[in-house]
């Protein structure tokens, strides 16, 4: 009777050790590497091996929850089949040389948490499928080639605390849905080709930290309902066309944003304390 026990429980140990992602997972790695060139990453992936042991790639319960890839040269377009990593959590791929759009396959990626792309060479607009992430926390698309407006649908990232679509080609308003993103801590939209108004919905988000918007076209004044945002430590519009030069806020608790001075009145600072 022990030998019986000891053979099953050898049998449990080796599936354990030797259990190995879904063939369909493992293709959408694949598709991966081939897409963007692996012979040439900087750490490459050894294929006679079995995933668990591949460069940047987390596995939980024989599923793909994570793939950090940032640093790595990968040059090319994102892969339809990226989409087939259903269990994925985090996917990061920032500081390379990709280039294309993001696939609309992105939609099935239902579990991801954080999705960082920054500082590649993508274009296109972002996707609307990137809106129906519900548990999405972080989102950053800073430092590509993105065109075309903020999808409204941004509005249903409730989960969202970092939103950084900064040093991209974006234009039209900044969306009013913003105010829905009850959780955002960071929202960083700078260096981009937005115009209008500061939408007085942003005042809504009691989490903001940080609100940079500098280096845009937007015009009017900056709403008294961001002066009423307990958390906010940076706050940077300047190099825009408002009222006023605003001066940037950087800070522990910095004072009441509609009493701050401008560029252009005595006492201009770029750094400020609690009064």
């Amino acid at each position: 009777m022990k030998t019986i026990k000891l053979l099953i429980a050898f049998f449990f140990v080796s599936v354990y050790l030797f259990a190995d992602v879904s063939p369909k997972e493992k293709s959408a790695l694949l598709a991966l590497y081939e897409s963007t060139n692996g012979n040439e990453w900087t750490t490459k992936w050894n294929l006679d091996q079995d995933v668990n042991s591949w460069f940047g790639v987390d596995v939980e319960n024989n599923h793909v929850v994570g793939v950090s890839l940032e640093y790595n040269n990968l040059q090319g377009k994102l892969p339809t089949e990226l989409g087939d990593l259903e269990y994925l959590e985090e996917l990061n791929l920032g500081f390379n040389k990709l280039t294309g759009n993001i696939p609309q396959s992105i939609v099935r990626l239902q579990n991801l948490k954080s999705l960082q792309l920054y500082m590649n060479q993508l274009t296109g607009n972002i996707p609307t499928q990137v809106c129906e992430l519900s548990k999405l926390e972080t989102l950053k698309l800073y430092s590509n080639q993105f065109s075309g407006e903020i999808p409204k649908e941004i509005k249903n990232l409730t989960s969202l605390k970092v939103l950084h679509l900064g040093s991209n080609e974006l234009t039209g308003t900044i969306p009013n849905e913003i105010e829905s993103l009850s959780s955002l801590e960071v929202l960083c939209l700078l260096d981009n080709k937005l115009f209008g108004s500061i939408p007085k919905g942003i005042g809504q988000l009691q989490h903001l930290k940080e609100l940079i918007l500098s280096t845009n076209q937007l015009t009017g004044t900056v709403p008294f309902e961001l002066g009423t945002l307990p958390h906010l430590d940076v706050f940077m519009v300047s190099d825009n066309q408002l009222d006023k030069e605003y001066v940037s806020v950087v800070g522990q608790n910095p004072p009441t944003i509609m009493k701050l001075p401008s560029n252009e009145e005595e006492g201009y600072a770029t750094e400020f304390s609690e009064d």
